[in-house]
C-alpha cells in the first residue's frame, strides 16, 4: 500500500534539506552557479510628447554611474529560482553574497491547482495558443508527476535557500490557498521554527456563488515566519490602518482636542492611551479590503494580462509591515511583478525572477512603464551545465552531453584522436559528408565558432561537403555573423533547450531518438541608422527592416495555430515584435538600453498590438563613430540583435 502524504512528508523534507546543502557546498567552488546580465534597461518608452524629460533622465543616468545607489541595481532574473537564489548566495564580481542581506521576501508559487495555464499570443488579426515548453511547465502548468509530494519537493530546497538570504531581521510571506498551504506550512514549521509564525493571514477574494452545493472558497491564506525572535514590523505605516466608521467615529470618539481632531481615552494596564479616529484602526489578519483582479474589479487599470497577478494595495500592505525604506525585498516567483513594482514605489531595492519568458516580458514591460530606476535583466549563467548537472550526474563532463546530442541529431562520434574535446560527428547521406560539431552548453555560439567550425570542414580528415553547428545559447548577433559569412556549406541549428528535461523524463536516450527538432534561428535587420549632431547632443533615428522567424517549428504549437503564425510572419513580419531596444554605445559585453517601445505602449501610435518601427531620440554626444546595437525579442520570447557602425 502506497504511503500517505503525510508519512512521505519526512522524507521529501529530508530530502528537500540534502539538495539545498549541496547547493550550498557548491558555492565555494570554481565552477558556482553565475548570472549573465542581459540588459542594462533605463527605462525610456518611446513617448514624443515628453522625449524633452526622457533625454534628460538619459544624460544624467549615462553620465553618472550605471551601478545605480551604493553600487546595487535592480535586478529582473529570466531562470529557474534555485539556480538564480544559489547564484545570488555565491556572489560574483560586481555583486557580493547576499546572504543573509534580504530584509524581505513574498512569493506566490503555484498553488498545484492542476490548472493548465497556456500562453495566449494576440497578434493582428489572430490569436494562437501557445503550450509551455516542459522547462516552463513548471510556471505554468501547477501540474506535476506525483502530485502535491512532488510540489513539495520543489518547495522545500528552495525555502531553505530562501532562509540563507533573509537577513536575521527579515520576514518571509508565502501566499498559497487550500491545495497545499496546510502542508506547506508544516514545512515552514520546519524550516523556519514554528515559534517565528507570525501571522496567518486570510486575504477575502470575493463571496460565496449562489446555488453551490459546496462552500465557496473565496480566499487565500498567506503565511509570515521571520528568520529570529527580533524582525521587522512597522504597525503604524497607513497601509496598516483602515478608517472607523462614521457610526464608530460619533459613538466612541467624543473627544476633541484643541485641533479639531476626535479622539477617546483608554486605560491599558494602568496606563492612559489615547486614539486618534483620523488614525484609523490597526489591520487583523482577515483582509477584506485589498480587492482581487476579478472580471469586474474595481482595480482593472492595475491589469496588465497576467492570470495569477496579484494586486499592489495587497504587496503594499505586506512590504510597508515588514521593511523600511531602501531595504532589500525579493520575489521568486515573480509572475505579473507587483512586488518589484510596488517595492519600487515605495522606495525598496528589488530583486525578482521567473522561469517563463512571458512572465519575464511583463514584467520588463511593467517596470519601463512606470518609469522605474535603471536595473538590470538577467538569466541563469550555465543553465544547461546544471540542468546537466542533475539529469547526469555531478561529475558529468562537456564530452558526455556532447555525445548525447550528436547521438539524438543522428550523428557517429569521430575517433579519438580527431576528437579530443568528444564534440564531433559525422554523418554520411548519398555519398555527402557532413561534419557536425556541437559547442559547449557553457558558452555562446557565435562568430568565433561559426569561423572555426568553416575551418575544420576545409581541413580535418581532408575536408568535408558541409558542417552543421548545434548550439545551446547564442550570442544575439548570431543572425547578423550568418549573413555575413554568406556560406551555403554552413548550416547553425538550436539545441531544444528542454533537452536534458525530456530526456530526465523520457529516462534516456533511445526512447528520445526521432522526436528531438533541432531548429533554425530567427534574425532581425534594421535600415541604415542616421545619426546628426545637435549641440551638445547626437539625434539618433534607427528604424526596422525586417525580422525572420526562421524556426516556427521550433515553439509548442498545434498545426491549426501554426498555419496562422504563418500567415503573419508572410504578410507582417515585423508584427511578431513584443519589445525592442537601443543601445548607442554597445560594448560587446553588456547591452544598455536607453530607448525601448513595445506592444501595449500606446502612447504613440494607439495600437496595442505593434510596436512603433521607428526610434528618434537624443543622447550626449561623443566624437568618432558610435556603435548602435538594435535588441528586439518576438512574442515567443526569442532574442535577436544587429549593430551598426555610425560614423560621424
Amino acid at each position: 500500500m502506497p504511503k500517505s502524504l503525510l508519512e512521505q512528508l519526512p522524507r521529501i523534507v529530508a530530502e528537500g534539506r540534502q539538495q539545498a546543502e549541496r547547493i550550498l557546498e557548491s558555492l565555494e567552488s570554481r565552477h558556482r552557479v553565475a548570472l549573465q546580465t542581459r540588459e542594462w534597461v533605463l527605462p525610456s518608452k518611446d513617448t514624443a510628447a515628453a522625449d524633452w524629460i526622457a533625454t534628460a533622465q538619459r544624460r544624467a543616468h549615462l553620465q553618472g554611474d550605471t551601478n545605480g545607489e551604493a553600487g546595487w541595481s535592480n535586478r529582473l532574473i529570466y531562470g529557474d529560482n534555485l539556480l538564480a537564489m544559489a547564484a545570488l548566495l555565491a556572489g560574483d564580481a560586481h555583486t557580493p553574497s547576499l546572504r543573509g542581506q534580504v530584509d524581505l521576501i513574498y512569493i506566490d508559487p503555484p498553488f498545484d491547482s492542476k490548472a493548465d495555464y497556456r500562453t495566449k499570443v494576440t497578434l493582428p488579426g489572430v490569436e494562437l495558443e501557445q503550450r509551455p515548453t516542459v522547462i516552463e511547465q513548471f510556471a505554468y502548468s501547477d501540474t506535476w508527476s506525483d502530485g502535491t509530494a512532488s510540489y513539495l519537493a520543489m518547495i522545500v530546497p528552495r525555502l531553505v535557500l530562501m532562509r540563507e538570504l533573509l537577513r536575521d531581521t527579515g520576514s518571509i510571506y508565502v501566499h498559497l490557498d487550500y491545495h497545499v498551504g496546510h502542508y506547506v506550512k508544516l514545512v515552514m514549521d520546519e524550516v523556519f521554527d514554528r515559534k517565528n509564525l507570525k501571522g496567518c493571514l486570510i486575504w477575502q477574494l470575493g463571496t460565496g456563488a449562489k446555488g453551490r452545493q459546496e462552500w465557496s472558497n473565496q480566499h487565500n491564506d498567506i503565511l509570515c515566519y521571520s528568520k529570529s525572535t527580533a524582525f521587522t514590523f512597522n504597525h503604524a505605516v497607513e497601509q496598516l490602518r483602515q478608517p472607523f466608521a462614521e457610526t464608530s467615529q460619533a459613538m466612541h470618539f467624543t473627544n476633541i482636542d484643541a485641533d479639531g481632531r476626535r479622539y477617546r481615552e483608554r486605560i491599558v494596564n494602568g496606563k492612559s492611551y489615547i486614539y486618534y479616529a483620523d488614525e484609523g484602526r490597526l489591520v487583523g489578519s482577515v483582509w477584506t479590503d485589498c480587492p482581487s483582479m476579478a472580471a469586474n474589479s474595481p482595480i482593472l487599470n492595475e491589469s496588465v494580462g497576467y492570470d495569477t497577478q496579484k494586486p499592489e494595495k495587497l504587496l503594499a500592505r505586506i512590504i510597508a509591515a515588514s521593511s523600511n525604506s531602501g531595504d532589500l525585498v525579493a520575489d521568486f516567483f515573480g509572475g505579473s511583478g507587483t512586488t518589484a513594482a510596488v517595492a519600487e514605489k515605495l522606495g525598496r531595492r528589488w530583486i525578482t525572477s521567473d522561469l517563463g519568458k512571458p512572465a519575464c516580458m511583463i514584467m520588463r514591460k511593467r517596470l519601463i512603464d512606470q518609469g522605474a530606476k535603471p536595473f538590470l535583466y538577467q538569466a541563469i549563467g550555465d543553465y544547461q551545465v546544471e540542468a546537466a548537472k542533475s539529469s547526469l550526474g555531478r561529475n558529468f563532463r562537456i564530452g558526455d552531453l556532447s555525445g548525447i546530442v550528436l547521438s539524438l541529431y543522428g550523428a557517429l562520434p569521430l575517433q579519438p584522436e580527431d576528437n579530443p574535446l568528444r564534440n564531433l560527428g559525422a554523418v554520411v547521406y548519398a555519398g555527402k559528408k557532413t561534419l557536425v560539431l556541437v559547442d559547449s552548453p557553457n558558452k555562446l555560439t557565435g562568430d568565433a565558432t561559426l569561423r572555426k567550425a568553416i575551418a575544420q570542414r576545409e581541413h580535418l580528415l581532408g575536408g568535408w561537403d558541409r558542417v552543421v553547428v548545434l548550439g545551446w545559447n547564442f550570442e544575439p548577433s548570431i543572425g547578423q555573423s550568418i549573413a555575413a559569412l554568406n556560406d551555403p556549406r554552413l548550416e547553425v541549428l538550436v539545441i531544444p533547450p528542454d533537452l536534458l528535461d525530456r530526456l530526465r523524463k523520457k529516462g534516456g536516450i533511445e526512447k528520445l531518438r526521432g522526436q528531438v527538432r533541432f531548429s533554425t534561428l530567427q534574425y532581425l535587420t534594421v535600415k541604415p541608422v542616421q545619426r546628426q549632431r545637435s549641440g551638445d547632443n547626437d539625434q539618433l533615428r534607427v528604424t526596422l527592416d525586417n525580422y525572420v522567424l526562421l524556426s516556427p517549428e521550433a515553439i509548442n504549437l498545434d498545426e491549426d495555430n501554426r498555419g496562422k503564425l504563418h500567415k503573419v510572419m508572410n504578410a507582417e513580419p515585423l508584427a511578431l515584435i513584443e519589445y525592442w531596444a537601443v543601445d548607442p554605445d554597445y560594448d560587446g559585453e553588456v547591452f544598455r538600453s536607453v530607448w525601448q517601445d513595445y506592444r501595449g505602449n500606446t502612447a504613440n501610435d494607439g495600437d496595442a498590438l505593434r510596436v512603433v518601427t521607428e526610434a528618434n531620440f537624443t543622447v550626449p554626444s561623443k566624437a568618432g563613430a558610435r556603435r548602435v546595437c538594435v535588441r528586439a525579442v518576438d512574442v515567443f520570447g526569442f532574442e535577436a540583435e544587429v549593430v551598426q557602425l555610425v560614423k560621424e
